[in-house]
């Protein structure tokens, strides 16, 4: 072990009390961080096993990635005649949560390991995984150096690596270099990832695309969201707009904007924040700038029956829903994206395409910075300088309906173009597994 990351193991042994202090405290408002809080310390109430196809994905856009890449994981393997057990792990509760919902017979789901090399050590004597992939950015130093100890294949899987990131890991690469060189195979999702992850040293072997595109929207949402915007316009001559996946801060934006903006006549307004658990300070904060809220929980069931009613009006609907992304999409006429308005580059707007919604961005999407550039060149969206702008852009939007009717088809055409990741990253981890 190198000076480096022995300096970084002493370091995150030395965390661990306030690890501990943090799950506590977070498990207040989300109670999936009291659970198993062992497994995070390489601590199982299971018997030793082995065999695993290992899959990592920290958090809740991760893991519907992950849950794209397992499918067809699953008809790779079937087609080889190889058996496919599934270990998926997480960081986050959202992600654990949305993670149970990939689980088959015989899988197995626990918490990522804490980067020491005791708890690494652990995982990986106890799960013994004949393959693993971390998705997208998960790169942690002695989880990748006890892969190697262990001759564990382990590849990045959907990588992508923006301008801050690299400028972070080169300034740390006596640590991040032997992480990113000790993948067995990195797969990145455009070239310019590629060229940023190969600066580090990762042994880059194809750019296969982006996995999320290969999403598709659930059909019952869909149906619901699409029939209850065409009754609202039919009947109250209302389209929705949505703040979608809004981070902290940008209600704020959001809010003072409204005030300074011409009302935009006959749009219902819909709000649906990043994290649950700020689904309740939202709400408030919303109320207490004087506007009329009501929470998607506190809709009749009758709203989705044939000639039920209508959702009672608000200024604001706030989405406090997990898992009712499509609905919300297919349900909007536009959508700003959360995430682009402070600098924290932006949301997942390929699943807003997907639903055949178009995005209004603010200026950062560097987490998305190809799909963001390929949306704009398909006419799926456009690019505004602020939250004042957004709302100024909604006004001409709305006069313009044809517009978005166009802009809604070439959304759809530019998610179903760039399908097909997750399959040829299947293949992939087939082939580095064989």
């Amino acid at each position: 072990m190198s000076l480096v990351r022995g300096l970084y193991s002493l370091a995150m042994w030395a965390a661990q009390p306030l690890l501990r202090r943090k799950l506590a405290r977070r498990g207040r408002t989300e109670p999936g961080y009291l659970a198993h809080i062992e497994e995070r310390f390489g601590h199982y109430g299971t018997p030793p096993s082995s065999g695993w196809v290992w899959v990592h994905a920290v958090s809740l856009g991760e893991t519907r990635a992950a849950g794209l890449l397992i499918e067809a994981l699953r008809a790779e393997w079937a087609q080889r005649g190889w058996p496919f057990r599934l270990l998926l792990t997480h960081g986050t509760a959202t992600g654990r949560a949305e993670g149970q919902r990939l689980l088959r017979d015989g899988d197995l789901q626990v918490w990522q390991p804490w980067d020491t090399p005791a708890a690494v050590g652990r995982f990986l004597s106890h799960f013994q995984p004949v393959l693993g992939l971390l998705m997208e950015t998960e790169v942690w130093p002695n989880l990748v150096a006890g892969c190697q100890a262990h001759g564990v294949p382990l590849a990045l899987a959907n990588a992508r690596l923006n301008e801050r990131s690299l400028a972070a890991a080169q300034r740390l690469s006596a640590l991040s270099g032997p992480a990113y060189r000790g993948f067995r195979a990195v797969w990145a999702q455009t070239e310019d990832d590629a060229q940023r992850l190969r600066r580090l040293g990762a042994p880059v072997q194809s750019v296969l695309g982006n996995v999320k595109f290969d999403a598709r929207p659930e059909p019952q949402q869909q149906a619901l969201g699409q029939a209850l915007a065409r009754r609202l316009q039919a009947e109250r001559g209302q389209r929705v707009v949505l703040l979608a996946s809004s981070r902290e801060g940008e209600e704020a934006l959001w809010l003072a904007a409204l005030r300074q903006s011409p009302p935009l006549p006959g749009v219902q307004w819909l709000l649906v924040p990043r994290h649950p658990q700020r689904f309740d300070a939202v709400a408030t904060q919303c109320q207490a700038a004087g506007l009329s809220v009501l929470r998607r929980s506190q809709w009749p069931a009758e709203v989705w029956a044939d000639g039920g009613p209508l959702p009672p009006t608000a200024d604001l609907w706030l989405g406090d829903s997990l898992g009712e992304m499509t609905l919300y999409y297919s349900l909007s006429q536009v959508a700003l994206l959360g995430g682009s308005f402070e600098p924290l580059g932006g949301q997942n707007l390929i699943e807003a395409a997907a639903c055949g919604c178009p995005v209004l961005m603010g200026p950062h999407t560097f987490n998305f910075a190809d799909a963001a550039a390929l949306s704009l060149a398909a006419g799926a969206g456009w690019r505004v300088a602020d939250m004042a702008a957004a709302l100024q852009g909604l006004h001409g939007l709305l006069a313009q309906p044809e517009d978005l009717r166009t802009a809604t088809e070439a959304a759809r055409a530019f998610a179903a173009a760039h399908r097909g990741a997750a399959g040829r990253t299947a293949r992939a981890a087939a082939e580095l597994l064989a």
